[in-house]
């Protein structure tokens, strides 16, 4: 019993460690939208050309996550880890220094670069340390540092930004950063890469269908959270009427939801991951209908965000099945995750603008993202339909095989 109880607290302490990767990621990815009108103003550029520095890190996202999952294959997981915190901690100092608009943009690529490959291998150590009807809720743990970062450390990064300066809010991020490569090296075990790791192997993945139907799943159905959550500032103040403060709640309502998705949802993906999956989507889309709806009243409003939060548990449980369906190349699919949630993070925001550029008003982007998550729904059956046609097809060469022997 006692060896038991160590496992469980070793195990902890390790998704602990990931974790704190996690609340650094997204401490500088969500906080660099805070903090954008004072960046813009220290570097002397517009707000619209100050949000090219957050597309940027959005393309080191999309660019870096294979890239590196792929480079780093032969690596031991633990120092793969390492070496990208360092790279995110280069990145992010470096983004605190940055004399002028141009080098700012390209720090926030680098600072981008380890993100996708980052959660991708954290993702495999995490599910190594449990067993197999335990996967997604070890992932969803390691995610929660992600989630927490919306909740305390974007609103700690925007006050270090207004208190002492913008630059401290990516100082912060970078001393995150540093305090993950501690964190890890204390607590995670050496994992030696799997037998016959290769770059080479790890491409493969790109070759399976079910992955590329998995990542489609999320670059599409998931962009109707992103839809709302980005004009979500403008829809309290234009059409709830909600006063600064109350706004800055209803934010962090959005990261309490998305805690409170990932502690509970991953427990329903361990029994069903593709299920959960589809259900998620609907879920997204169904609150997603309601939030128009909703945005006039504070409280309504409140809760529909909420709910929409829940629904980004999809992220940790698509990391579950990308592993299952990636079968010896589990590294890139992993890190084509968050390629894949960067693209629907483009992609949302985009269609959602369209819809209020159009004059359909603010509240328009639920009704996209209601759309975004029902064009997901139908990516998820006919990822089902492919898998159910492949085992036929799977069972009939086999009574096939199994006949020709027989004759013989």
């Amino acid at each position: 019993m006692h060896h038991i109880e160590a496992a469980k607290s070793r195990t902890a302490w390790v998704l602990f460690a990931l974790a704190v990767g996690g609340f650094a990621i997204g401490t500088t990815e969500f906080a660099t939208m805070s903090v954008l009108p004072l960046f813009a103003r220290g570097l002397g550029i517009s707000a619209p050309v100050a949000g090219h520095v957050i597309s940027a890190y959005a393309l080191g996202v999309v660019v870096g996550a294979p890239a590196l999952a792929v480079l780093g294959a032969r690596l031991d997981r633990r120092d793969l880890l390492i070496a990208l915190m360092a790279l995110f901690v280069v990145g992010n100092t470096l983004s605190a220094l940055a004399p002028s608009y141009h080098w700012m943009l390209v720090f926030r690529f680098i600072s981008g670069l380890p993100h996708g490959a980052y959660f991708g291998v954290a993702a495999l150590v995490a599910t190594s340390l449990v067993p197999e009807n335990r996967r997604t809720v070890a992932v969803g743990r390691m995610f929660l540092g992600l989630t927490v970062a919306t909740i305390v450390g974007v609103p700690f990064a925007n006050w270090l930004g207004h208190a002492i300066g913008w630059r401290w809010s990516f100082g912060f991020a970078a001393f995150m950063g540093a305090a993950t490569m501690t964190c890890v090296r204390l607590w995670a075990p050496s994992t030696p890469a799997a037998a016959g790791a290769s770059p080479l192997r790890e491409l493969g993945a790109l070759k399976r269908a079910q992955v590329w139907y998995t990542l489609g799943i999320g670059a599409i159905g998931f962009g109707g959270l992103f839809a709302v959550y980005t004009y979500l500032a403008n829809v309290l103040a234009a059409v709830t009427h909600a006063s600064v403060a109350t706004s800055s709640l209803v934010l962090g309502v959005f990261g309490v939801g998305m805690t409170v998705g990932n502690l509970i949802v991953p427990t329903f993906a361990d029994r069903a991951v593709m299920r959960t999956a589809g259900l998620l989507l609907v879920w997204s889309a169904l609150t997603l209908l309601v939030f128009p709806l909703a945005a006039p009243n504070v409280w309504t409003i409140t809760i529909d965000v909420f709910l929409i939060g829940v629904g980004g548990a999809l992220g940790t449980v698509l990391q579950t099945r990308l592993m299952d369906v990636a079968e010896d190349a589990q590294g890139l699919a992993a890190a084509l995750n968050h390629s894949a949630f960067n693209t629907a993070n483009a992609l949302g925001p985009f269609l959602g603008g369209l819809a209020i550029a159009g004059g359909f008003g603010w509240t328009s982007p639920g009704w996209v993202g209601a759309l975004l998550a029902l064009g997901g729904l139908g990516v998820w059956a006919m990822a089902g339909a492919a898998q159910r046609g492949a085992e036929r097809r799977a069972r009939q060469s086999g009574r096939t095989a199994c006949l020709e022997t027989q004759g013989r």
